[in-house]
């Protein structure tokens, strides 16, 4: 098994989920360059995507697709509601990969499914993903929820029990309150549509990590409102079991939390 964060941070979002012969990507921001890039820099081949599930339309969780999709034509997994903003600037081939669906899915690919649950996002549809897959008579579980305005019941479910889990600790509260975004901006990622910050993501994690998680990946920081070493410092010191491997994706480079193989290709 793989879970590699390609990139993460408001510039570009896009994960590597990768087991039993099946690669899949959750969202495919940045660009179409930077992502086969960062696949090639996993040791995954750009051709051997069998889908990309896409959280929402914002931008750095899509900008790659339209180049993308030019050369590697598989199925995106999208909302309806998200589906129909992309539509209205979506080249035509693009609009031939989407598969659409409402807010609460599931699908199968090959051998992983992907079942789809909402988070309270400023978007026009935002969800988390748990990805679940069996080893011979083992069931592994993966959970992602980034761009969270706070731990509703929905993510929690969706989260709770998963082996391995990436997870939004988007911003420090004080270096957001007293640093340059505009007020509205403030507001707006304070909210409870906006981005979940590292207290609220370590209260979180302390429950997760308490009922089985045992990987986590620190995702979507803010490059101006937060630093790995805070985000790092506050949570782990909510994680009792030492055992628990925590980790920060990085804004512009490949990020293993999980692999079965021990290091990546030079970008």
């Amino acid at each position: 098994m793989k879970l590699i964060s390609l990139y993460s941070g408001s510039k570009g979002n896009s994960t590597l989920v990768s087991a039993c012969g099946t690669n899949i990507l959750i969202d495919a921001g940045q660009s179409a360059r930077r992502l086969t890039d960062s696949l090639k820099a996993a040791n995954i081949s750009p051709d051997s995507i069998d889908a990309i599930f896409i959280t929402h339309e914002h931008t750095d969780h899509v900008s790659a697709l339209e180049v993308f999709l030019k050369k590697h034509r598989i199925p995106v997994h999208i909302t309806e509601k998200s589906a129909q903003k992309l539509l209205s600037k979506a080249a035509p081939h693009v609009t031939e990969c989407l598969v659409i669906h409402p807010p609460m899915y599931a699908e199968k690919v090959k051998e992983l499914t992907v079942a789809s649950f909402p988070t309270p996002h400023d978007s026009m549809c935002s969800v988390g993903f748990r990805i679940s897959f069996r080893e011979g008579e083992c069931l592994r579980e993966i959970g992602y929820a980034t761009d969270i305005g706070y731990v509703t019941d929905a993510i929690s479910s969706g989260l709770m029990g998963c082996e391995s889990v990436v997870i939004e600790a988007n911003h420090d509260v004080e270096m957001l309150k007293h640093g340059s975004y505009p007020y509205d901006l403030k507001k707006r990622i304070l909210s409870k549509r906006g981005h979940l910050s590292n207290t609220d993501c370590a209260v979180f994690l302390s429950e997760l990590c308490a009922n089985g998680t045992k990987n986590v990946l620190l995702a979507h920081l803010s490059e101006e409102n937060n630093h790995p070493s805070l985000a790092y410092d506050e949570i782990s010191t909510v994680i009792c079991d030492p055992s628990v491997n925590l980790a920060i994706a990085d804004q512009f480079s490949p990020t293993v939390l999980v692999s079965d193989e021990e290091e990546l290709c030079s970008t």
